[in-house]
């Protein structure tokens, strides 16, 4: 092999008898187990899911409607996609639609359009509901609840039923969480009539800023965007130690910006890396823990992070800017913990990188391709600029457009431009189903009042101390992730656990960021990891060992949260440069360590007294404590100086960074 199109064939070549992309999406990942249909019904579903873009590019470009009416024909395309999308069992068919599921299509977009059609009406009974506006709420609440089954599973469907049993049953409830109840009538005019349930924040935040960035990354993806970045990290770190899985590390944190899921990115990415990291020598658990880890991490990546982060700037009323600019350093420790556990992996084991004459040239790629970036630049000058994230958006789309025109490679034809509004839509539909689902939760939270009580008890179980309180937050974000998707996991944890943070005086931003790292994080801690078990398939591992080794990979994720709470300025709160600079140093220093003494390896191979020291000395060096940080750093020294020492009793195996 001469050149990485031969690499990429190879490693392609390999995967495909084993594994099949699609197949391990449509697994691991139900927003991509929809139908494909053909002949008019596809051309019929095709028109809807581009009538769903056009709309939302219509508001954006006009002006949006008034919040009901915006989020009712929102809500009316995405119910209606998931019906006609989605079928309700395993067993019916993929290849054409069921006639119970047009009649359920049709019926979600009659309930919705009740809304838009008699809004007025609604406004003047002012809370009053007739028996028409009752059926139509119950028949909405169960027609949410089974979009959600179908696309993202039971558990989010279930959490949000016992929340409205909870709110039904309030007198009966024992204990601290007892209220006085709610009628079904109340319960039903408050979830559907008002913008306090399902047309709530949520979905607010849907039928705008979520759905234009879903949009602008489906034409980023149309213009060739992700084999840009696989070529560009290719060029960086092909040739470094273990080079294969630092291009893993660079090219899904930003495709990752672009796919909005772990599984899809895991598996967009993952189907070239994870053949070549094996290829190189990597265990098969440990390559596909690498993308796992890499891929989750994505959604953490300004400027383009996943929707929770504009559920964030909604629920903080914090500018969005403001959020990824807050994102930007964690972010960065995060990625650069994971590369460390690579770095280290590859030297334990002897690993060299790709030869040069198989390391695509930099200056080449950007010749070819460098201005696919432009459309990326664009957008984070346009929020930069004080731009509203939906015209930002909007900026974005047409310069990707635009910047595709610039050579005939990339150029987009109308055939693509009107393939992205479908891709668009495609991607919007679990989104939708989450964010409405998320809404019922929050309903029953404004209406009981649980957000505080849960607060309290809480901070009551932590007996005041903030780390108890940080750690059962942690715990809560960890368990709701094991099927809930990161939208739905933020919302629930923004109103129900971070209301405790907030009581013990933790800046808002530093408790809603908090929640939603670890909210992501789920996505590689077993038992479930479904970006590891994804992973695992592409990589033919054991899906546990994956997951345990992508937990190891995904240790920065479990120590930065603690410090932007400890120190707020890693998130740019009332920051001074000395002391950020302070900050960010014991912070390496402590990623550092922790990533290679759980690797067992430093200069040389570590003993288990090493490994320890490392460990712990890493977990103390990331505290704000000066006396700690001293103490850690003697600790760190000590292995420090017996590890180059013994490095001199040793031949050198591998080259450093």
């Amino acid at each position: 092999m001469s050149d990485l199109n031969e690499i990429k064939q190879t490693a392609n070549t390999d995967q495909a008898s084993a594994i099949n992309a699609d197949d391990l999406l449509r697994k691991y990942d139900k927003g991509s187990d929809y139908r494909v249909l053909s002949g008019i019904q596809n051309k019929l579903l095709v028109g809807i899911l581009a009538m769903f873009s056009i709309f939302q590019l219509y508001t954006g470009i006009f002006g949006v409607m008034d919040a009901m009416l915006q989020r009712s024909i929102h809500l009316a395309f995405g119910l209606t996609l998931v019906y006609l999308l989605y079928p309700s069992s395993k067993k019916f068919s993929r290849s054409k639609l069921h006639p119970v599921d047009v009649v359920l299509a049709i019926l979600a977009a009659s309930v919705c359009l009740y809304v838009f059609f008699n809004y007025k009406q609604l406004v003047f009974r002012a809370g009053r509901v007739s028996t028409m506006d009752m059926i139509v709420g119950l028949i909405a609440i169960v027609l949410v609840l089974e979009a959600a089954r179908r696309v993202i599973g039971w558990p989010m469907v279930i959490i949000a039923s016992v929340f409205i049993a909870y709110a039904l049953l309030g007198p009966h409830i024992p204990g601290p969480l007892a209220h006085r109840g709610v009628k079904l009538s109340n319960l039903v005019q408050h979830l559907y009539y008002t913008t306090e349930g399902i047309f709530g924040l949520p979905i607010g935040v849907s039928s705008t800023f979520i759905y234009m960035f879903l949009l602008f990354g489906a034409y980023l993806g149309k213009t060739g965007m992700g084999e840009f970045f696989i070529d560009i990290s290719n060029s960086i770190a092909g040739g470094a130690p273990g080079g294969p899985a630092k291009v893993a590390v660079i090219s899904s944190a930003t495709m990752g910006t672009l796919s909005g899921s772990s599984v899809a990115n895991v598996v967009g990415t993952g189907s070239f890396t994870i053949p070549m990291m094996k290829k190189l020598g990597y265990k098969p658990e440990f390559a596909g823990a690498v993308e796992a880890t890499s891929s989750t991490g994505g959604q953490l990546m300004p400027p383009i992070m996943g929707a929770a982060a504009f559920l964030m700037a909604e629920f903080t009323n914090i500018p969005y800017v403001q959020i990824i600019g807050a994102a930007v350093i964690p972010a960065l420790l995060y990625y650069f913990g994971v590369w460390a556990g690579v770095h280290y992996e590859a030297k334990k084991q002897g690993l060299k990188g790709m030869p040069k004459d198989q390391i695509p040239k930099a200056s080449k790629v950007m010749r070819e391709r460098g201005h696919l970036i432009l459309p990326i630049v664009i957008v984070i000058y346009l929020l930069i600029s004080g731009y509203t994230p939906i015209r930002a958006a909007l900026g974005a789309i047409v310069s990707a457009i635009l910047v595709s025109a610039v050579k005939k490679e990339t150029r987009l034809s109308l055939k693509d431009i009107f393939s992205g509004l479908v891709e668009g839509a495609r991607t919007a539909i679990t989104v939708v189903a989450a964010c409405a689902t998320a809404g019922i939760i929050i309903g029953v939270v404004t209406q009981t009042g649980l957000g505080l009580k849960m607060g309290s008890l809480l901070v009551s179980a932590a007996s005041g101390k903030l780390f108890l309180t940080l750690v059962f937050t942690m715990i809560t974000s960890l368990i709701l992730g094991i099927g809930v998707p990161t939208t739905a996991n933020y919302v629930i944890t923004a109103t129900i656990a971070a209301p405790a943070l907030l009581m013990l005086d933790v800046p808002i931003i530093a408790a809603h960021m908090f929640a939603f790292y670890f909210g992501i994080i789920a996505d590689v801690t077993p038992p479930v990891a479904l970006a590891a078990v994804a992973a695992s398939g592409v990589a033919k591992s054991e899906p546990m060992r994956t997951g345990i080794q992508a937990s190891r990979l995904a240790i920065a994720a479990f120590i930065i949260p603690y410090i932007f709470v400890y120190s707020p300025e890693l998130l740019l709160v009332n920051v001074t440069p000395l002391h950020l600079v302070f900050i960010l140093i014991t912070a390496i220093l402590g990623i550092i360590a922790v990533a290679s003494g759980l690797t067992g390896y430093f200069q040389t191979k570590m003993n288990v007294l090493e490994r320890l020291l490392f460990i712990v000395g890493g977990v103390m060096m990331v505290t704000t404590a000066p006396v700690v940080n001293l103490i850690a750093a003697v600790m760190l020294g000590s292995v420090c100086f017996f590890q180059f020492k013994n490095k001199k009793k040793t031949p050198e195996i591998v080259a450093t960074i």
